[in-house]
C-alpha cells in the first residue's frame, strides 16, 4: 500500500537504496548533478507546497560557469559514451529504470510535495516514465541499406550527434525529463536536464541516481532561475535542445538555438481550448 506523503524536509523511512543495499539517496537535500558528483551553489531558492504553501528545501541558482562546466563534462563524455555498445547502453537504462522503481515510494512524496498532484498520479506518473525507460531501451537501431550498386553503396544508420540539454515543464517533470533522456542516452548522446524552476526536486534526485549507473558527464541536471534556460539555449558547445513548454517560450528556444544551428525538438502547448460555462463565478474560482 502507497505511503501517505509525509512533511517537506523528510522521506518515508523505508530501504530506498538501489537494488536493497546501496547507499540511500538523501531528499533533504538538493544540488545540481555536474560531471562525476553533487555540485551546491552560493545562492539558492526554493518553491512552496501547493498543498499547504510550507517551504520545500533549498535547491541551487546555476551560473554561467555551472553552466560551462556542465557543458565541458558532457563533452568530455560524449567521446567515450558515443563509442559505447547500444546494447550496453540499453542495459545500464533498464537498471535504471529498475532503481527508480526500488525508488518510487520516496520519488512519488517529493513530486506530490513540489507538483501538488494526488500521490495516486505521482506513483502512475513514475511508473509510465519507467514503461519509457524499457521502451526506448529495447529498441532497434537498424541500418538500411538504400543503394548498393557497382559505383556505390549507400547506408541509413543512427549516430549520436552530441551534447543534449533537455528542458522540462512543472505538470509532469518526471515523465518528461525521462522522455528526454532515455532516446538521448540509449543513441549514444549525453544530456544535460534543466528541471522548471517551478518543479526542480524529482528531476536533480533522477540525476542524481543515474550517479550510479552512467560514466561522469553523461546525465547531468542543473537548478536555476529563467535566465539559466537562455545561458543553455545560446551556447555553442551543445547540440540539440529538446523543449517541452509554451508556444511563446518555444519561439524564444527556437530563435536562440539557431545562432549556432542547434537542432532543436518543441513540444508546445496553449493552443488548448477552455469552456467556461454561464454559471462559474470567476471572481471566486481564480483565487483557488
Amino acid at each position: 500500500m502507497a505511503p501517505s506523503v509525509t512533511d517537506n524536509n523528510g522521506v518515508s523511512n523505508g530501504v530506498n537504496g538501489v537494488n536493497g543495499h546501496s547507499e540511500k539517496l538523501d531528499f533533504k537535500t538538493y544540488c545540481n548533478v555536474i560531471n562525476d558528483g553533487l555540485s551546491c551553489t552560493e545562492k539558492t531558492r526554493h518553491n512552496t507546497n501547493p498543498a499547504t504553501l510550507e517551504p520545500n528545501p533549498e535547491v541551487p541558482v546555476s551560473t554561467r560557469e555551472d553552466v560551462d562546466k556542465a557543458v565541458a563534462a558532457a563533452r568530455a563524455a560524449f567521446k567515450s559514451w558515443s563509442k559505447t555498445p547500444v546494447e550496453e547502453r540499453g542495459q545500464k537504462l533498464r537498471d535504471y529504470a529498475d532503481a527508480i522503481d526500488e525508488l518510487k515510494d520516496d520519488l512519488a512524496n517529493m513530486l506530490t510535495l513540489e507538483q501538488g498532484k494526488p500521490l495516486a498520479q505521482s506513483y502512475t506518473e513514475i511508473g509510465m516514465a519507467t514503461t519509457w525507460l524499457r521502451a526506448f531501451s529495447n529498441m532497434k537501431l537498424p541500418e538500411d541499406v538504400i543503394e548498393d550498386s557497382e559505383d556505390r553503396k549507400v547506408i541509413n544508420r543512427y549516430t549520436p550527434l552530441g551534447v543534449a540539454c533537455g528542458i522540462v515543464p512543472w505538470n509532469f517533470p518526471i515523465l518528461l525529463m525521462i522522455g528526454k533522456v532515455a532516446p538521448a542516452l540509449y543513441t549514444g548522446n549525453t544530456i544535460i536536464i534543466k528541471p522548471s524552476p517551478y518543479t526542480p526536486y524529482s528531476d536533480l534526485k533522477l540525476a542524481e541516481l543515474g550517479l550510479r549507473f552512467f560514466p561522469p558527464g553523461v546525465l547531468q541536471a542543473l537548478s536555476g532561475e529563467e535566465d539559466l534556460g537562455p545561458m543553455l539555449t545560446a551556447h555553442e558547445d551543445i547540440d540539440k535542445i529538446a523543449f517541452t513548454g509554451s508556444s511563446a517560450t518555444g519561439k524564444k528556444v527556437m530563435a536562440a538555438s539557431a545562432a549556432t544551428l542547434k537542432r532543436v525538438t518543441l513540444e508546445l502547448g496553449g493552443n488548448d481550448p477552455a469552456i467556461i460555462c454561464d454559471d462559474v463565478d470567476i471572481d471566486a474560482i481564480i483565487p483557488k
